[in-house]
């Protein structure tokens, strides 16, 4: 697959002025100009970075529940 010619190269600073543009021209410099492979990348990442983000979510919502559990009342109602 060749890379199409989407218009003139942007400068650097343009790319680094929008996180989008910086992060796809930080892919496209890793893969060499490969645009299949860049987007391949991008996606893995990204895949990842979700994946991580939801085991941390179930491992606070784990402590959040233990923490509950140790922290409750007995039930002879001796509440407060």
């Amino acid at each position: 697959m060749q890379a199409r010619d989407t218009g003139p190269a942007e400068s650097p600073s343009a790319a680094s002025s929008c996180p989008v543009e910086a992060i796809a021209a930080a892919y496209l410099t890793q893969t060499s100009g490969d645009l299949t492979l860049a987007l391949r990348c991008a996606i893995t990442d990204a895949l990842a970075d979700l994946l991580e983000a939801e085991r941390q979510t179930r491992e606070r919502s784990r402590l959040i529940s233990r923490g509950f559990v140790r922290g409750r009342l007995d039930d002879t109602g001796d509440a407060l």
